[in-house]
């Protein structure tokens, strides 16, 4: 039988979607299915309720796929910043239950960061959230690190979430099978390939050496990566490479989450090679729907002290709630 959970609770990956923004973006992961647009646009009854229903405390909302990736540099800016204080208005309507990442204008990386001073400093975000490739290119290139400099210098995560792959990868690796399964090129496995390439991208870049406490959110537990750690880490110290330890760098500078990944294994298993301290309560509202993740976590064979960790207590420390 489900009960409410005995502590506080923050899921950090829920989404929403912004007017003016969809407008900019013709289909593609802005076209939803009904019920999960309606969602998408709900930050009154219908969101509360649903998160009553469950006993989720506190939601730390961030737009959807793919957020302000894919703006002009002529405009992306000035509708970033649009995006983000209607955010902060709707935010601003139940301080008790909302919290927010920021989206960013990555096609202006240096105005992308002045945007994510702007909202940690006047409005009071909790970090920002940055989907898939930035018009093509990946998040790793040394064109972002301003973004990554002054993530650090606030002390302030950066969530990569996933979006969907460049154009060219679906059609060699997903168009035999799209039809049928039309998610394996998206949560099935596109995103998770992408988000995991990005995450170990960044660590081969040599960012983590220029800002060391740089902090990076994965969701889905981590994209497969803590299941992959031991793997990469000992690949990547063989003969012939340049000096680094991905395990230090990926079980030190990550953090994951919950979001749509509900398995005990899984989770299990991102504990013994990252630390409790490092995994973080999230459902993905409404692409997966609150239920089935505060039950499975009543499943979960950890202490309630970890277990609250979990649900609230790690955000609280890494988001400063």
């Amino acid at each position: 039988m489900f009960s409410k959970p005995h502590c506080p609770v923050i899921a950090i990956e829920e989404h929403y979607w912004d007017e003016e923004l969809a407008k900019t973006y013709v289909g593609g992961e802005a076209g939803r299915p009904g019920e999960q647009q309606k969602r998408l646009y709900d930050f009154g009854p219908l969101r509360i309720k649903e998160m009553d229903d469950v006993g989720i405390d506190i939601q730390v909302i961030s737009l959807g796929a793919p957020s302000t990736q894919k703006l002009p540099a002529e405009t992306a800016a000035a509708l970033t910043r649009r995006v983000n204080d209607r955010l902060h208005a709707q935010v601003g309507k139940n301080p008790q239950r909302f919290a927010a990442f920021a989206g960013l204008p990555t096609a202006v990386p240096e105005a992308a960061a002045d945007e994510l001073e702007r909202c940690v400093k006047e409005l009071g975000f909790k970090g920002a959230m940055l989907h898939g490739l930035a018009n093509g290119t990946f998040l790793d290139d040394k064109k972002f690190w301003p973004i990554y400099a002054r993530a650090e210098q606030l002390d302030v995560p950066i969530y990569l979430h996933p979006a969907l792959p460049q154009a060219e990868v679906s059609r060699i690796y997903y168009d035999d099978y799209v039809k049928d399964f039309p998610t394996v090129a998206r949560p099935a496995w596109g995103y998770t390939v992408e988000t995991a390439t990005t995450a170990i991208r960044l660590v081969l870049s040599g960012v983590f050496e220029r800002h060391p406490k740089l902090k990076i959110i994965l969701g889905h537990l981590g994209e497969t990566l803590p299941f992959l750690v031991w793997r990469i880490d000992q690949a990547l110290k063989r003969p012939g490479q340049k000096s680094l330890s991905f395990r230090d760098i990926f079980c030190g500078n990550y953090y994951i989450t919950t979001s749509g990944n509900f398995s005990n294994p899984a989770l299990l298993c991102c504990v013994m090679e990252m630390g409790v301290d490092h995994i973080l309560f999230a459902v993905d509202w409404p692409f997966v729907m609150n239920p089935p993740a505060l039950e499975w976590m009543q499943t979960v064979p950890l202490s309630d002290e970890d277990k609250a960790k979990i649900l609230s207590g790690n955000a609280k420390r890494l988001l400063k709630m």
